[in-house]
């Protein structure tokens, strides 16, 4: 087993104790995000030709067509319709030169049909909170079965009981399966291994 160096050990009592080394000095994020970006173009990294398709491959065709892999020095990008995968197979060997010029590791280009799936609807806040179970004014108020307080009608519709019994139920269920947990692994570190002759 190796040594840890001499800047990391430090003598406490009679022995040593191990200190993590001294922390790099602090660079502006300017210059840590510069890294990054020739890091990614130094390894072929599909993010630092995301960020340079709409200068590499203008502005008409980035609208309409995107890197979708890069794999093996092989970029494959995406038209959404015929007639823009028609116009990069057309511009395929200049849109390869300014991509290689740019200093991106890609030795083919592969064009292909892509359709992007709609970007996924999330709801809003107000939405969310207009059907919330524990809207008085929507839902009504109704009487607990288990505290006989009362409570929203929307928690007694979805749970059966008010949010405070639910509350308490599901930290005695949770409380109850590590009871469990913990008495099966008990009980099998208390059974002895068969013995081999």
């Amino acid at each position: 087993m190796g040594r840890a160096p001499r800047s990391q050990r430090r003598r406490f009592g009679r022995g040593e104790v191990l200190v993590p080394p001294p922390p790099p000095p602090v660079q502006p994020l300017q210059e840590c995000l510069e890294s990054l970006r020739s890091k990614w173009r130094r390894e072929g990294s599909l993010a630092a030709l995301w960020q340079d398709w709409p200068q590499l491959a203008g502005r008409p065709l980035a609208d309409h067509c995107k890197p979708l892999n890069l794999s093996h020095g092989v970029l494959t990008v995406g038209a959404r319709h015929p007639q823009w995968r028609q116009a990069l197979q057309y511009s395929k060997p200049q849109l390869l030169a300014a991509v290689r010029s740019a200093g991106h590791a890609v030795r083919d280009l592969r064009i292909q049909q892509h359709h992007p799936s709609p970007p996924a609807e999330l709801e809003t806040e107000e939405s969310v909170w207009a059907r919330h179970p524990s809207r008085i004014d929507v839902h009504g108020m109704a009487s607990c079965p288990c505290c006989d307080s009362p409570a929203p009608a929307g928690e007694m519709a979805l749970w059966g009981h008010c949010g405070f019994c639910r509350r308490l139920k599901l930290s005695e269920l949770k409380g109850s399966l590590q009871e469990e947990t913990t008495q099966s692994v008990n009980t099998s570190l208390d059974e002895e291994p068969p013995r081999s002759a």
